[in-house]
C-alpha cells in the first residue's frame, strides 16, 4: 500500500483547506492563473484582476483570453496555451511584454505547466507570470557590468555578441550571466532582448517613423524577422501595437 506523503497528511490535517490562489493574492508582483483543457480561466489571483481593471474573480472565470483582453491581444496567449495542453511540456520563464487595459505595458517571466488529470490526460495548465525587478544600480554588482551594458545600450542597432559584453565586464560568459540573473532576473542574451523590444515599443508609440526603420535602429536588417520577434514578446505586429497605442 502506498504511504501519504507528509504533505498530504498536513494539508488533510488543516482546519481550513490551503489554496494556492489565497498566497498568490498576496503578491502584488505576480499574475496567477489556472485554466482548464479550453483554456478558460477557472481560477485566478487577485492581481490579474487588478490589472485587468476589473472588480471581482468572476469577471475572469470561464473566459478565454480573447474575451478578456480582446482578440488582438488574446489569441497570443491561447496558442501558448494550446501548445502546452497538447504537447504535455512546460513553457519555463518566457520573456513577455504584457499587455493590460488601459494601454499598461510591463516585461515579466512567464511560465506554464500542465496539469495531468487521473486517466493520463492533460486536464488544463497553470501559470504564473512574474514581473521583472529593477536592479539596484547604486551596487556594486552593477558597478561591475556598468560599462557592458552602457556600451550594448549605445550600439542597439548593431547589437553586440554576448561574448563581447563579457569581455568588456572583464568575466566569462557564465560569470556575466549569473550576474545579469541576480541583477536583472534574466540571461545576458534575454536583457538583449528586452532593452531591443523596449526601444522598438517606444519609437511606435513616441515616434512617426516607419516599421523599417525602427526595425533596423533595433538591430533588426529583416522587416520580417522583426515582426516575428515583436510578436512572439508582445502578442502584436509592430503595425497592431502602434494602432493600438493610439499612433497608427
Amino acid at each position: 500500500m502506498r504511504s501519504r506523503s507528509p504533505l498530504v497528511t498536513l494539508l488533510e490535517d488543516l482546519a481550513e483547506p490551503f489554496t494556492a490562489e489565497a498566497l498568490f493574492d498576496q503578491m502584488p508582483d505576480t499574475v496567477f492563473f489556472i485554466k482548464d483543457a479550453d483554456g478558460r480561466y477557472v481560477c485566478v489571483n487577485q492581481t490579474l484582476v487588478n490589472r485587468c481593471r476589473k472588480h471581482n474573480k468572476s469577471q475572469l472565470l470561464g473566459r478565454t483570453p480573447s474575451a478578456v483582453f480582446g482578440r488582438q491581444l488574446g489569441q497570443d496567449y491561447e496558442a501558448q496555451d494550446r501548445s502546452v495542453i497538447r504537447s504535455g511540456r512546460q513553457l519555463v520563464d518566457k520573456l513577455e511584454l504584457h499587455v493590460y487595459q488601459p494601454r499598461e505595458l510591463g516585461w515579466c517571466l512567464t511560465s506554464k505547466l500542465p496539469l495531468i488529470g487521473k486517466n493520463g490526460k492533460v486536464a488544463g495548465l497553470v501559470g504564473v507570470s512574474r514581473d521583472l525587478k529593477l536592479p539596484d544600480v547604486a551596487s556594486s554588482e552593477f558597478e561591475q557590468i556598468a560599462e557592458a551594458i552602457a556600451y550594448a545600450e549605445s550600439r542597439l542597432s548593431s547589437p553586440p555578441a554576448v561574448a563581447e559584453l563579457a569581455a568588456i565586464a572583464s568575466m566569462s560568459v557564465y560569470q556575466l550571466d549569473r550576474r545579469m540573473k541576480r541583477l536583472f532576473g534574466l540571461s545576458t542574451g534575454q536583457w538583449l532582448l528586452k532593452t531591443r523590444i523596449d526601444r522598438a515599443s517606444r519609437q511606435l508609440i513616441e515616434t512617426a517613423l516607419s516599421v523599417t526603420e525602427i526595425a533596423l535602429d533595433a538591430g533588426y536588417r529583416d522587416h520580417s524577422a522583426f515582426t516575428r520577434q515583436f510578436r512572439r514578446t508582445t502578442g502584436q505586429t509592430p503595425s497592431e501595437f502602434r494602432s493600438w497605442s493610439g499612433q497608427g
